[in-house]
C-alpha cells in the first residue's frame, strides 16, 4: 500500500506534532512547515520545510499529491476589553484566521487527486463559550469556524472539511496560563472532567477526521473537558 501525504502547518510541537507521530505510525508521511523542524528532524517519513506562519513571505511550493491539509498555528491572547488594541487584534486574525484561509487556498488543489481528501482546522471552545477576557480570540476563532462551514459547502463532495475546537489544552502555547501548581489547578477545576486537555486525544481525533469519517464534513467537533456543554 502507497503511503499518504498529508501537511502539516505547525508540525513541530504541541497537537500538530503528536499528530505527525500518530499518521507516521500508521505508514503514512508528513510534510511539515513550521519555524523549526522538532522532535521528529531526523524521521525518514517527516519532510520539514521551515515556514514562519507570522510572516508575509508566499507559502513554499510543495511538488506532491496531498491526502489531508492541517492547519494548527494559532495564539493565546488574554485581555481585558479595553486593554485589546488594533494590533492584538490583526495579529490573532493574521496567525488564526486569515493564515488557515491562505494555507488552504495554495494547497487544496493538491488534494483533489486524492482517495479521502480532508482538510482540518482548529478554533477554541471560546468561539461559543463566553469567556472573559477572550474577546480578541474568540472573535479569530469565530472565523475560522465561519470558513470551515464555507469551504466545507463549497469544496463538496470532493474534499472534507472540520475544524476540532478544543478548550485549554497542554501545549507550548499554553504554558504560562498553566504555570506553577494553582495556575494548573485553578483550570482543572473548571472543567467538568476535572483534566486539562491532552495532545494526544485530540490528535487522536484529529487522526480520525483526516483518514477516516468518510461521511463527515462541515463540523466543529468540541474536545473540551465538558466545558461550555456541562455545568458541574
Amino acid at each position: 500500500m502507497t503511503a499518504k501525504n498529508y501537511l502539516i502547518a505547525g508540525a513541530s510541537s504541541g497537537i500538530g506534532l503528536e499528530l505527525a507521530k500518530i499518521l507516521i505510525s500508521r505508514g503514512e508521511n508528513v510534510i511539515g512547515l513550521s519555524r523549526n523542524a522538532g522532535a521528529l528532524e531526523n524521521n525518514s517519513q517527516y519532510t520539514f520545510i521551515r515556514y514562519d506562519f507570522t510572516s508575509v513571505q508566499k507559502l513554499p511550493d510543495i511538488d506532491v499529491p496531498l491526502e489531508g491539509l492541517v492547519y494548527c498555528p494559532g495564539s493565546i491572547t488574554l485581555k481585558p476589553f479595553n486593554l485589546i488594541t488594533e494590533k492584538d487584534l490583526d495579529d490573532d486574525f493574521r496567525i488564526n484566521a486569515k493564515g488557515a484561509f491562505l494555507f488552504v487556498k495554495e494547497y487544496a488543489a493538491k488534494l483533489k487527486t486524492g482517495e479521502n481528501p480532508a482538510v482540518l482546522l482548529f478554533s477554541s471552545v471560546a468561539a461559543s463559550t463566553g469567556f472573559p477576557y477572550h474577546s480578541s480570540i474568540a472573535m479569530a476563532k469565530g472565523a475560522v469556524e465561519g470558513l470551515t462551514h464555507s469551504l466545507a459547502a463549497e469544496l463538496a463532495p470532493t474534499i472534507r472539511v472540520n475544524c476540532i475546537a478544543p478548550s485549554l489544552t497542554d501545549t507550548p502555547l499554553s504554558s504560562q496560563i498553566l504555570r506553577g501548581d494553582s495556575k494548573r489547578q485553578a483550570n482543572i477545576d473548571k472543567h467538568p472532567l476535572k483534566k486539562i486537555g491532552d495532545v494526544h486525544d485530540i490528535a487522536e481525533m484529529a487522526a480520525l477526521l483526516l483518514t477516516g469519517s468518510k461521511w463527515t464534513t462541515g463540523q466543529i467537533i468540541g474536545i473540551n473537558g465538558g466545558m461550555g456543554a456541562i455545568i458541574k
